[in-house]
Formats: structure tokens, sequence, C-alpha cells
């Protein structure tokens, strides 16, 4: 991995632990900052850990963005499934090289990328998004991260059917999973898992009842819980702010 600076490189300029910038290099493109502004052509040939200064004499670390970075550029128009929960699906799941996933509702592609960049490179993700501004802007999230050659995307209604079978895993991230469960059992391979993510008990309560009535097996109901701490020796103690709830994940499989 080269250690210039290239066009099309996802960097991270670095102020604070508390400010830091995440940006895709473009010559002649201008990136402005609370620190003031960036030619993101003058970071071009340099070296990853060089200093730059914005144009009011701030200086930032240059760094190299990895993928959760990427992430965080694209903007959330719909609630994304967290980075601790959707890391719990992937294992749970076994999804990685080669396999073949649908995923229904799509959104803002957040969930779709990640699929994304596990499966890659033989790999597919079939995702499915009823609606069509939340599949348009969907497009355009995955194209510029770099993995939507990896996915099929579709303006359909997951409801209706799935057209794929013998798929790995399925995920859903949608109000009423359990109108799709029957569709999700009938495009599995046998062995394969169903992971929804909800973010009420009502809706686990459904989710639960439906799956049972559907025939899957081995159905885990769970909560994923993070705890993050102040990174300070003399007051090491867990941070007073943070996310308490994020959703739940229901896991079962096809066997």
């Amino acid at each position: 991995m080269s250690s210039i600076v290239k066009q099309g490189d996802w960097i991270i300029l670095y102020h604070s632990d508390k400010h830091r910038y995440v940006v895709k290099v473009e010559e002649g493109k201008m990136f402005h900052t609370t620190y003031g502004s960036i030619n993101l052509s003058s970071l071009i040939g340099l070296k990853y850990g060089d200093e730059v200064e914005t144009n009011v004499g701030e200086k930032l670390t240059i760094s190299r963005a990895n993928f959760v970075d990427r992430l965080e550029t694209i903007h959330k128009h719909t609630q994304v499934i967290y980075p601790k929960d959707a890391a719990y699906i992937l294992i749970a799941t076994g999804i990685g090289p080669g396999s073949r996933v649908v995923e229904a509702g799509t959104g803002t592609g957040y969930m779709t990328a990640i699929l994304a960049w596990y499966v890659k490179p033989s790999g597919r993700v079939y995702t499915y998004e009823i609606r069509k501004d939340f599949y348009e802007k969907a497009l355009k999230n995955l194209e510029n991260l770099g993995v939507l050659q990896h996915v099929e995307a579709k303006n359909k209604d997951i409801r209706n059917g799935i057209d794929e079978e013998e798929v790995d895993a399925v995920i859903l991230d949608m109000p009423d999973p359990w109108t799709v469960t029957e569709h999700a059992k009938n495009a599995l391979t046998h062995g394969g898992t169903i992971a929804v993510f909800i973010p009420t008990m009502p809706q686990l309560e459904k989710t639960v009842v439906s799956l049972r009535k559907t025939g899957f097996k081995q159905i885990e109901p769970t909560e994923i819980q993070l705890r993050k701490y102040k990174p300070i020796p003399e007051e090491l103690r867990p941070e007073t702010l943070g996310v308490v709830h994020t959703g739940y994940v229901v896991l079962a499989r096809k066997l």
C-alpha cells in the first residue's frame, strides 16, 4: 500500500479526537473545516503522516481512512444499523467473501455497504428498497464508497417476494419484517440464516411469532449493549452520555 497521497484516496484530516474530517481527495476541490479551508489538490504527492496548514494557519495531520471512517461520510436520512449490531450480524450469519446476501430495506445504503465490503470480491448483495428517493441516494453512496460493483440494488417492495434463491443470509431492517419471513425462508439455502433488526419490543414479539410459524429454527432474540469509558486515567469511568438502546437483533436458521 502506497505511503503517498493520491487522487481518489480517502483520508483523515486530524486536528484532535473531537475534530477529525474524513474526505476523498479530489483534484480542484476545496474542503472546509472549523479550522479553515484546504485545497485538496495540494495534498496529492504528500506522505501519510505529513501535516498541512489551512488557509488560516491551523495544522492538520493526514492519515489514511479505513472503510469504517468512510461510512461516516454517508448522510443518514434514515436510521441505520449501528456498527455494534452490524458486527454481531456479520459474525452470527457467517457472512464473508463469496456469500450471497439479500437485504431490505436499503435506506441510505449504510448496511448494504458493510455487507458488500465483506462479501467481496466474489460475493453479491441483493438489496431491496421500496422508496425511489432512498434507492437513488443509496446508489450514489455505494458508488462513492467503491462497493457498488458488488451490489444488485432493486427499487422493489420485498413484501411481494424475493427473486433470488439459495442465498446464504437474509438481513431485514424494515418496520414489518414478519410480512417477509415466508419469502425469506424460500430464498435461503438449507443452513442459511435470517437476521432481523427492529427497534421496539412489540415488533420483536411479532417477528419471533412469525419466525416460529414459518418454521425457522434456533430463534435467538438478542440485544447488544456497548458501554464506552472516558480515556482519562484519573477519571476512568463510564461516559456520562451515550446511546443506551439501538434495537434488537433476531437470528434464526433454515434447518
